[in-house]
């Protein structure tokens, strides 16, 4: 392993599929088809400039803008600190890459625990996965959440409006959703009839003035975005229970985000440990978490 002074972009691509990827944040800048096209967002910083984040060791908002363990408060910023870290290159070849985050003393200012956080992205075929290996070296249970945000083109470039565009999903989802307030983002406490029919969901921007549409009764580990009839993007995230979908009204891009864990309840005020959706990782354990975006539908 070897760390960069500045940050770096890693190209990796098959004849199918190219993706460019940051050291800082480890994050996926571009992903492009076998004829170039531009499938991610680039980041227009009217609405957001973020393009694919790692979401850890939280997801969304906490009360406060803390953690407590072990009756401290510790400062955390929406959905954590491993966004903006700078991680090291493991390894480099032409169709994969590998990441690396390890504590240090910024981190256990802000979350007291030692963890080593490795990120791979590679392309197979039509697919680009990503694996998140989350190891715990310490001597005491590594509580953490961890979640994908990829910002998907909308519209894509293979045909159809803005409005024609559906995510398809691989089950029914009849169950209610979870909505958060917009400030300070803390997770409502009264669920919301689902906007899915069947296991289609049309997106609109009226949906997300209330911001992201919350999964957490989610049926389905796979869903596909595009306009039917067309060519599409299937995201899969087996290993993960929750998903959100998040624009913002107006924007050139729509948010298909699996995660391990939630926002803040309203009010939350216990130990990180017991928040909702939280893993625990056994000393000498890892965690494992992965997302698939496969532009062959």
């Amino acid at each position: 392993m070897y760390a960069r002074a500045m940050t770096d972009t890693i190209r990796i691509a098959t004849d199918r599929l190219s993706a460019e990827l940051s050291t800082f944040g480890a994050e996926l800048r571009v992903l492009r088809d076998e004829q170039g096209r531009d499938l991610l967002s680039d980041g227009p910083p009217e609405y957001w400039t973020g393009r694919a984040p790692f979401l850890f060791p939280v997801v969304g908002a906490t009360n406060g803008d803390v953690i407590h363990v072990d009756g401290k408060a510790y400062p955390m910023a929406k959905h954590g600190f491993a966004r903006k870290s700078e991680f090291a290159l493991v390894e480099a070849l032409p169709d994969r890459a590998t990441f690396r985050l390890e504590a240090s003393d910024a981190s256990r200012a802000q979350y007291p625990f030692e963890f080593r956080l490795d990120i791979t992205h590679r392309i197979e075929g039509t697919a680009l996965r990503t694996e998140a290996l989350l190891a715990n070296p310490g001597a005491v249970p590594l509580p953490a959440s961890f979640g994908f945000h990829p910002a998907l083109r909308w519209p894509l470039p293979w045909g159809g409006a803005r409005a024609d565009h559906r995510l398809i999903f691989e089950k029914d989802e009849p169950a209610p959703i979870r909505r958060i307030e917009p400030v300070p983002g803390l997770v409502l406490p009264d669920p919301r009839p689902s906007p899915v029919q069947g296991d289609m969901l049309a997106p609109r921007d009226e949906l997300f003035v209330e911001d992201a549409i919350i999964f957490d009764r989610l049926e389905s580990r796979s869903v596909r975005f595009g306009v039917p009839g067309e060519r599409m993007i299937r995201v899969e995230f087996r290993e993960m229970p929750l998903l959100g979908v998040w624009t913002k009204p107006g924007a050139p891009f729509l948010c298909i985000e699996p995660w391990q864990g939630l926002a803040d309840p309203v009010g939350y005020a216990g130990d990180f440990r017991d928040k909702p959706h939280v893993i625990q990782i056994a000393p000498g354990q890892e965690g494992r978490f992965m997302m698939t975006i496969d532009i062959g539908g």
